[in-house]
């Protein structure tokens, strides 16, 4: 076998190895990043992804960014840019795979910031797909970017399909369990409304015709069942508001699922690249997950702001006990905790939604050294 061919293979299943391995979808980018630049001699990559269900683009990795696109505003999806305005355009594909001008670094380079831009200029653009679904973009370089070679720019098509692979493959898993549980969301949603709603509704107009009919002791029958009745429009209330928590602010689906779609559109809007981790399988309320939902959103909220981050990172754990703990933290310029202004609704709503659901919300922060949001049960 040719040299040149074997260590192609060589370098195929080093990133196979790191997409199988890899626990989640951001770590196996983040690897296969290292792999791929190390093994070409390259240095600097990150990846486009397209999220799919707001259809648009977001930074969900990156290795040894130059400083001018370490700012977050550069790095925002719906800034426009070469590469992205070609994959939507379907101009990129794994058999045209080639080195172009990066123009997101363009305006640095001109005025020849290499402080900022690194010495890079160019990078090469693969695209990720399945079968012939466009997923995102794949973009590496180094300075003084050299034209690659024919093999080397076949292997990144190969490469950029098994990431596309490896993509779909977690997509299609994440599905198949929030299918399964907006089936048993909604099957518990009808059960309420077929059962509980309507017998309350029953037994409200029966009760109403029975105040109709009062004939004898009118007063004592009629204090009964004014009584009666409302109970069960309270309970009637309560049903109704049973059935619009099993929907909630989650939207059906499951919480870290949720969370990873909330982490994908602030990346997508702010540049402001957003790390989600999980562990332990979530069972929680659907009340709770709704509450804890909206407290990650305020949180990040503040971070676009006021943190001027680059970096944020959402981590939720679920023990087997059924405690749980989310945790939302970024890199920017921090605050003084005992110092937070009165007409700081964020803050303050945060911590009653944290309250309401018996969770306790701790707050750390420090000059420059970013901050940490903890809620725990």
């Amino acid at each position: 076998m040719p040299g040149s061919s074997k260590r192609e293979l060589e370098i195929v299943g080093a990133v196979a190895e790191a997409l199988n391995s890899s626990p989640s979808v951001q770590q196996a980018l983040e690897r296969t990043l290292e792999l791929v630049t190390g093994l070409l001699g390259l240095q600097t990559g990150w990846v486009w992804l397209v999220d799919p269900e707001s259809g648009h683009m977001y930074n969900a990795a990156a290795r040894d960014l130059p400083p001018y696109l370490q700012e977050p505003v550069r790095m925002s999806g719906e800034t426009w840019c070469l590469c992205i305005d070609e994959f939507r355009r379907g101009a990129l594909a794994p058999r045209n795979v080639d080195v172009v001008q990066c123009s997101r670094l363009a305006p640095a380079v001109r005025a020849r910031q290499t402080d900022l831009t690194g010495g890079l200029a160019h990078h090469a653009s693969v695209p990720l797909s399945f079968q012939g679904k466009p997923l995102g973009i794949m973009n590496i370089t180094a300075p003084a970017m050299r034209r690659l070679t024919a093999a080397e720019l076949r292997l990144l098509g190969t490469i950029g399909l098994q990431v596309g692979v490896a993509i779909e493959r977690a997509r299609l898993a994440e599905e198949s369990a929030a299918l399964a549980r907006a089936d048993e969301r909604t099957r518990l949603a009808r059960e309420i409304h077929d059962t509980l709603a309507q017998g309350l509704v029953a037994l409200t107009l029966q009760i109403e015709t029975a105040l109709r009919e009062v004939g004898r002791d009118p007063d004592r029958v009629r204090e009964r069942l004014e009584k009666a009745l409302a109970t069960a429009r309270a309970n009637l209330d309560e049903a109704r508001r049973s059935v619009t928590d099993l929907r909630g602010a989650t939207r059906g689906l499951p919480l870290a699922r949720a969370l990873a779609s909330l982490a994908r559109r602030f990346t997508a809007d702010s540049g402001i690249r957003v790390e989600l981790a999980t562990s332990g399988a979530c069972a929680l309320d659907p009340s709770v997950e709704g509450e804890l939902f909206r407290i990650a959103q305020q949180a990040l909220d503040n971070v676009r702001q006021h943190a001027r981050a680059t970096r944020a990172g959402l981590t939720l754990r679920c023990r087997p006990d059924g405690k749980s703990t989310l945790t939302i933290e970024d890199d920017g310029v921090g605050f003084d905790v005992r110092r937070v202004a009165v007409d700081r609704q964020g803050i303050r709503g945060m911590r009653e939604r944290a309250e309401a659901i018996g969770c306790r919300l701790r707050i750390t922060s420090r000059k420059n050294g970013g901050t940490r949001i903890v809620v725990s049960s």
